[in-house]
């Protein structure tokens, strides 16, 4: 028997600085600070890429989008997201769903959660009840608590067309 489904985990951290853009989940989010990153730092992209990737061995974000390129020097995630999504359409893969955990101490995200959903489900063309994004904060302990950083977790099931 063959079985036409896979799973996928990715995880992302970054850190942040005052002055700096925050962009989660595709959209821009009004804060104090932003992620210190090659790209434009999306966690949440890039931890969603990171299991896409591995739900078919290909690898992780890095290698394929190396942050040592200029040419993905300030790119918006969204776009590597689709490339990314591409390679898994081109193995004839699609999304099940995907769910996702973000770790931020603040800005509060559930008033961007529905906006972040809309954005991701464009970007891979699926329905928006199939990607769940959900936020924890830690409580005010460790890098994330201290809002010295930002975090995400992603999961992932595909499946053979």
């Amino acid at each position: 028997m063959k079985c036409d489904i896979r799973t996928g985990n990715g995880y992302d951290v970054h850190r942040l600085a005052p002055g700096l853009k925050l962009t989660l989940g595709g959209i821009t989010i009004e804060h104090e600070k932003g992620c210190v990153a090659h790209s434009d730092g999306d966690v949440i992209i890039h931890a969603l890429c990171d299991a896409l990737l591995g739900a078919l061995a290909l690898g992780d974000i890095g290698h394929h989008f190396p942050d040592t390129s200029e040419e993905f020097k300030g790119i918006d995630s969204k776009i590597l997201l689709r490339r990314t999504y591409d390679l898994v359409r081109s193995k004839s893969y699609s999304i099940v769903n995907a769910d996702i955990t973000l770790l931020l101490q603040a800005p509060k995200i559930a008033p961007y959660v529905v906006k972040m959903r809309q954005t991701l489900a464009a970007v891979l063309e699926v329905p928006v009840d199939a990607v769940s994004i959900k936020a924890t904060t830690t409580e005010r302990l460790g890098f994330v608590g201290r809002e010295e950083g930002v975090a995400a977790y992603a999961a992932v099931l595909i499946c053979k067309d």
